[in-house]
């Protein structure tokens, strides 16, 4: 690499659609071109014996994510060497035995609802993106998702967003909008916002 690799993140709320404008971004400069980091399957393995322990876990603390190994490979990827990052398994809720090898590339996009509210994370940023959804959307995303994807009953996902997921985003994921570079309303259907983003890249990636 010519020169030394520049870390994009995008963050945002669950259901913001960052994982939309992240994809969009994959899509619109080419997915071979940027290392893609998910904050998502940097979770730690839970140990549960039923639902009721599940569904007390709060999921949307930040001591809910690796965020040590997170950065670990957020630096070993800026400095062009490839990681093998973990997979994690949303259904059993413990990370997978195989991992996934990214290769290290000029730009690297790391996207997560954490990623501006852990100072280690932030510090690495080279340009920061904040994906800002009205709540009512989001929810409505979320349990779409959930029933899904994921197989989850309504009652439980509404008591989980009430619980932890509603507290969690006004304390951590909120409040970490004023470190963005770019805040992009209503996530993948802002066109403009996306457009102006993908330049960005394309200049980093010229470089």
């Amino acid at each position: 690499m010519s020169s030394s690799p520049v870390i994009l993140g995008v963050a945002g709320g669950t259901g913001s659609g960052k994982t939309t404008v992240a994809h969009a971004l994959l899509d619109a400069v080419g997915a071979e071109r940027l290392a893609f980091l998910p904050q998502d399957n940097y979770y730690r393995d839970i140990e549960w014996t039923d639902e009721k322990q599940l569904l007390a876990y709060n999921f949307d603390h930040p001591s809910a994510l690796d965020t040590q190994l997170f950065v670990e490979h957020l630096r070993t990827l800026k400095s062009g060497r490839p990681v093998e990052a973990p997979i994690y398994d949303f259904v059993h809720h413990r990370r997978k035995k195989e991992t996934r090898r990214i290769e290290a590339c000029q730009v690297i996009m790391a996207e997560g609802i954490l990623l501006l509210a852990e100072p280690d994370i932030r510090q690495l940023l080279d340009f920061k993106i904040y994906v800002d959804t009205d709540s009512d959307v989001r929810l409505k995303r979320r349990i779409l998702r959930d029933i899904h994807e994921r197989g989850r009953a309504l009652e439980d996902i509404l008591r989980q967003y009430m619980d932890t997921v509603r507290p969690m985003h006004l304390e951590f994921v909120e409040p970490s909008k004023r470190w963005a570079d770019v805040i992009v309303p209503e996530g993948g259907a802002n066109r403009v916002a996306l457009q102006m983003v993908t330049a960005r890249l394309e200049q980093l990636l010229a470089n």
